[in-house]
């Protein structure tokens, strides 16, 4: 059983629990295809190989059995699950997709996604949003600025500012995709931004700002969807690239992609 026990002790800045450290190192060696289908060691075995208490492993397990990557059953024990049972929605499993199975089309879906989801949220925004929402929102904006001045980080400005328009629906809903979107626009935006060379718009993130505090719904949508639909086509753009280096150069393609 080749699963790596070396733990990443820290996430988004806090110290990782002994049951969190397990289950980040499970959760990666699932995406990996570690395990042949149906196959997973037991709880006794985990414990072994993470020298931690059968109560810690217990919780790891159910926590992935959450996420839809395992199936706990009292006479089959532990069975792995196939991708399409796993919760896609939940940021840990996306996080562990995007960065251990990466692939451009995996990030095409979830930018389709956000196109169905953005747009409606900086509309949403534009009818409901309080002035600390606005606030927030240009701090989001302000920060990005900062960053083209290197006195702020590119990548962690513009989640802030998208994070920032969710929150300003004054929708649970919507404000409870936070992580999700958090978690693959860090590598979404990137991706995007090695493929173009240059880091985001802040005139197209202004336009959305704007049409916000301005109370026009249409155009915050319409904003968005802008920035949402460049973003979508850089993806699609580096997916054909990559299949016509494939077709002819198979090595140096595959060699690209990692």
């Amino acid at each position: 059983m080749e699963i790596s026990t070396k733990f990443d002790r820290s996430r988004r800045g806090r110290r990782l629990t002994l049951t969190e450290q397990v289950l980040e190192q499970l959760g990666q060696a699932i995406v990996a295809g570690k395990f042949d289908a149906g196959s997973f060691p037991t709880e006794a075995e985990i414990s072994q190989l993470f020298q931690t208490s059968r109560s810690v492993t217990r919780e790891a397990v159910k926590m992935l059995t959450a996420k839809g990557m395992l199936q706990a059953r009292p006479r089959s024990g532990i069975t792995a699950q196939p991708p399409e049972r796993w919760s896609l929605l939940d940021p840990d499993v996306l996080r562990w997709m995007l960065e251990k199975k990466f692939s451009h089309d995996l990030l095409r879906h979830f930018t389709e996604m956000r196109l169905g989801l953005e747009p409606e949220a900086a509309a949403l925004a534009a009818r409901h949003a309080t002035p600390a929402a606005l606030k927030a929102i240009e701090q989001g904006l302000q920060r990005m600025v900062d960053a083209g001045q290197g006195k702020d980080d590119h990548l962690e400005a513009d989640v802030a500012f998208h994070v920032a328009v969710l929150y300003a629906t004054d929708n649970p809903f919507y404000a409870q995709l936070d992580e999700l979107i958090t978690t693959a626009l860090k590598i979404s935006i990137r991706v995007t931004n090695r493929i173009k060379g240059h880091t985001a718009s802040i005139p197209a993130h202004r336009r959305v700002f704007d049409a916000i505090k301005d109370r026009d719904e249409a155009r915050a949508s319409a904003a968005m969807k802008a920035i949402i639909a460049e973003a979508g086509s850089l993806i699609a753009h580096e997916v054909d690239a990559q299949k016509k280096a494939r077709g002819k150069h198979p090595g140096a393609a595959a060699k690209r992609a990692r």
